[in-house]
């Protein structure tokens, strides 16, 4: 299998910010809404290079989702942020009627989403926001997998007409994709080709599903790696074609099994290609307090997670 190399750990958010640097260097249309989370958000020298393009708006994110669908209407292009938590949970009654209904070119950008928030607690790791987002007619959803591509990610919706939900994390992981990526928007990446089982992987779980590939390896087991980055509009070509060709495939996230990735790859092959599938993914549950590494392994969402979850489907594929 192909081998990736971690260029070195960096946060997902931090992606986001050099992202919005960069846009704000190059789109004078593009402003930023903060939810009193400027250094969450990594948006310090966005704000420096561009003061008067910078709206904080406090604890308020329901005006915040508000006011950035007004800005929509002058011509400019908002970037909101805050927590995943309050992006979506907190104002799904605002994205709703006032952005998606209406189709506005609003840019909800989410950060410490999932488990790996940590420390905060259940109250602040949501599990649900890819599906609640995904429903919303005409919403792109895109869950990047590390820095390198949250930037890339973050120029390509600048460029993109139409609400998306940017859905990234808090801490510090593994930096293996390409600095000079093109990010295309629904276009999912084959990472690592294979003949026994396709591993669809989305935002952190990307990384551990090339390091559960490694390992199947080992075992002679041959593991095609797809990074799903946009799961609304999902890639249905490029799953159905690995698929076909292994016949079967283990979907991982950093969500809840209900409503994530994982059902809408379930969705495709019920409509086109019946085939065996395993879910890594959280089993309608809330979190808890403790270390990113610590929830992860407890909810069964890492690398050994993984390679349990491939030996499940191959014996089901027998």
């Amino acid at each position: 299998m192909k081998k990736y190399i971690d260029q070195g750990k960096k946060d997902t958010r931090s992606g986001y910010g050099a992202g919005m640097t960069e846009l704000g260097r190059s789109n004078p249309k593009v402003v930023a809404l903060c939810a009193d989370l400027v250094g969450s958000l990594k948006i310090e020298q966005f704000i420096e290079e561009n003061p008067e393009r910078f709206f904080q708006v406090g604890i308020a994110e329901a005006n915040m989702m508000g006011i950035a669908a007004g800005l929509t209407v002058g011509g400019y292009i908002p970037f909101t942020g805050t927590f995943a938590n309050f992006s979506t949970g907190r104002v799904y009654d605002q994205i709703r009627q006032s952005i998606a209904y209406s189709g506005k070119n609003v840019k909800i950008c989410a950060s410490h989403a999932g488990l790996t928030l940590g420390e905060d607690g259940a109250t602040h790791q949501i599990l649900e926001d890819i599906g609640m987002m995904k429903m919303l007619p005409g919403m792109t959803v895109i869950n990047t997998c590390d820095f390198n591509q949250t930037k890339a990610a973050t120029l390509a919706i600048a460029e993109h007409k139409g609400p998306v939900y940017l859905r990234f994390g808090r801490p510090k992981v593994p930096n293996f994709t390409a600095p000079d990526q093109d990010f295309e928007i629904g276009k999912a990446v084959i990472l690592s080709e294979g003949t026994d089982v396709t591993i669809a992987a989305t935002g952190h779980l990307v990384w551990e599903a090339l390091v559960a590939a490694e390992a199947l390896e080992t075992r002679g087991i041959s593991a095609e790696v797809i990074n799903i980055h946009t799961i609304k509009p999902l890639d249905e070509k490029t799953l159905l074609d690995s698929i076909r060709k292994t016949g079967c495939v283990v979907t991982a996230e950093e969500h809840n099994f209900l409503g994530g990735l994982g059902e809408s790859v379930a969705r495709t092959l019920t409509q086109h290609y019946p085939a065996p599938q395993e879910f890594v993914a959280t089993r309608d549950t809330f979190g808890e307090s403790g270390t990113a590494d610590q929830l992860m392994k407890k909810y069964g969402l890492d690398n050994k997670a993984i390679e349990k979850a491939v030996s499940q489907v191959l014996e089901r594929k027998k």
